[in-house]
């Protein structure tokens, strides 16, 4: 039990024994004490000066004298106003330091057959071009989200809709074949998903120069737009998709499983993994039979031209187009499709879209269609709603070819991360291997930790520079701090130290161990205010906390040179929960803890 609720025990207690009143749990109000104040905990009495009949003052005092002289977690007290600040004993702390030591998953509640099952979505990157900064934030948060809720004791099913149709893949299709001379990731060497955003830039490149050259000829631009003859095979090439002719769907399949090759090495070396994946070739169609059963239903209407729209004035919004007059998908109706499929394959509970802060109104209105339609995880579905990420420099564009690609990035971060390692003498004396794979974990933890600190809804500015930095609020900080605390465990194992499995209460502890102790139990009530909340953010800013105060503690206190044996051991388990705590709290953001640096 908790400190806080073995002292709600003893306040309940106290009121019976004292006014003769029983009070509920969730009436005792308790808080960190203020910095200003000594204390640990505070309890706020003006709930219970109706029973008491006595000043603020009088009531805490009265409080505070039967907590001392009854709980011995209690081992002093002081009044101000109507507040009652708690001195917690050591022993009180030594034993839930004992606790949080004798779980290995502390903060960590694994689901059982009963739990509901959460899907969450991200990623859903196109087929026309690599995965891009905007990606790594969206699945690094995806990611993160997904562990985040799975350790709250909930089933989890990781899911991706890749956007593998429409008339952007064809523009990439399209320039392959008119300037691609049959080069192949093979041929070229280039990762499949690179080959492909390069036809991509491609198709941009003669498009513009297409146009150009008509509006030399005096067109307008509108004018050279409605000439143009390269828009004109793209727009056919869609056609012909649609219609599944052969020559067409092959070179598809081709390029399509060039970039899922690529994908798959990107998201790897990113750490990132899914469950199941949805294409969007599979579920438009389904998504187009579910609108014309609404329609029928009468959920739905259609306009003269044959378009099928819900009017949604009723939830305050406006009409919603669902199927163009054509019978072709709209966006909405794939993810109506998807939902649908979603919906048999799992018994989802609660669905998550990972999905950024301009389709916000997309989302709500999916939320009142798909209730509509009768899913009945509609109505509640999360969309984690994020920011825009830009570098330093600012906006990107994928067709000018100006976007910071993930594995440039990612490549970017592990020799940085190098770079400012050796020159900081942190792989002196490591093999190559060993050196090769800190830099990987310590690059990709920067840009990771630097992505996930971020409150998801803000926009960001990533800068590489400032995400390696080995101090301040950085992965690199955190990550030293776990190889520094396993090197004093090191050191103890080598000398012959066991910490025991339960350390005796009997040892006198500072302030600032008391605090650390406080700050590692506080893990768990993090971890489920940050499912509660869907953020990752307030785990990684705990973790830099955490590390933080124990930076401190360790400059303050020895360790291995304490001399009293019963205060050694204590703080080597000390130092072990906060390293166990880091380690578990930078797993569910999905970053790796280096042993050594």
């Amino acid at each position: 039990m908790n400190i806080e609720n073995k002292l709600i025990e003893s306040v309940i207690a106290g009121l019976q024994a004292l006014y003769g009143q029983d009070v509920p749990a969730q009436q005792i109000q308790l808080q960190k004490t203020k910095k200003e104040f000594d204390g640990h905990l505070t309890l706020v009495v003006f709930p219970f000066l109706r029973m008491s009949k006595k000043s603020p003052e009088q009531t805490a005092e009265e409080i505070g004298a039967y907590l001392v002289a009854n709980e011995p977690a209690v081992s002093a007290y002081n009044v101000i106003k109507g507040f009652l600040n708690l001195t917690i004993a050591s022993a009180a702390w030594i034993e839930l330091l004992n606790t949080v030591h004798a779980d290995a998953q502390y903060g960590i509640v694994d689901a059982d057959d009963n739990s509901p099952l959460v899907m969450i979505e991200y990623s859903s990157p196109n087929t026309n071009k690599p995965l891009h900064l905007g990606h790594v934030r969206n699945n690094l948060l995806g990611n993160a989200l997904a562990n985040i809720v799975k350790a709250n004791g909930n089933k989890v099913v990781k899911t991706n809709i890749v956007n593998d149709r429409g008339i952007h893949i064809c523009k990439s299709m399209l320039a392959w074949k008119l300037y691609g001379n049959g080069e192949t990731p093979q041929s070229s060497g280039k990762k499949g998903d690179h080959l492909v955003g390069d036809y991509y830039v491609a198709f941009d490149k003669h498009y513009k120069a297409e146009l150009a050259e008509l509006m030399s000829k005096g067109m307008s631009k509108e004018e050279a737009e409605a000439a143009s003859t390269l828009m004109a095979q793209a727009r056919d090439m869609l056609v012909k998709w649609e219609q599944g002719d052969l020559e067409v769907r092959s070179l598809w399949e081709m390029m399509n499983g060039w970039v899922y090759e690529g994908f798959d090495q990107t998201y790897r070396k990113m750490g990132v993994s899914f469950d199941k994946i949805y294409y969007e070739s599979d579920t438009y169609t389904v998504g187009r039979d579910k609108v014309l059963e609404g329609l029928e239903k009468g959920i739905f209407y259609k306009k003269e031209d044959g378009s099928v729209w819900a009017d949604l004035t009723g939830e305050g919004l406006d009409h919603k187009l669902l199927l163009r007059g054509d019978g072709t998908s709209v966006y909405m109706t794939q993810d109506i499709g998807t939902a649908k499929l979603r919906f048999d394959d799992y018994t989802i509970n609660k669905m998550i879209y990972v999905v950024g802060n301009e389709q916000n109104y997309h989302f709500q209105v999916l939320s009142i269609l798909l209730d509509k339609l009768g899913f009945e995880w509609g109505k509640d579905l999360v969309h984690f709603s994020y920011g825009m990420v830009e570098l330093p420099e600012g906006k990107m564009k994928s067709r000018e070819g100006t976007v910071v690609d993930a594995d440039d990035l990612m490549e970017e971060m592990i020799s940085t991360a190098k770079e400012t390692s050796q020159e900081l003498g942190k792989l002196d004396g490591l093999s190559q291997e060993e050196s090769d794979n800190i830099a990987r974990i310590v690059g990709l933890g920067a840009l990771k930790y630097f992505i996930l600190k971020v409150d998801a809804r803000k926009n960001m500015t990533f800068n590489p520079k400032e995400s390696i930095d080995f101090n301040g609020n950085t992965g690199p900080f955190i990550q030293y701090t776990y190889a520094r605390i396993q090197s004093v465990l090191r050191k103890a194992a080598e000398s012959g130290i066991v910490i025991p499995a339960e350390l005796p209460t009997d040892v006198a502890l500072s302030e600032k161990e008391e605090g650390l102790i406080q700050l590692v139990a506080d893990f768990a009530a993090v971890v489920k205010q940050a499912g509660t909340d869907y953020s990752p953010s307030i785990i990684a800013n705990y973790i830099y906390d955490l590390v933080k105060e124990y930076n401190q503690f360790y400059h303050d206190f020895s360790i291995l040179r304490e001399e009293n044996e019963g205060l050694k051991l204590f703080r080597l388990a000390l130092s072990a929960n906060v390293a166990k705590v880091v380690r578990l709290g930078m797993a569910l953001l999905g970053m790796e803890v280096p042993d050594r640096m």
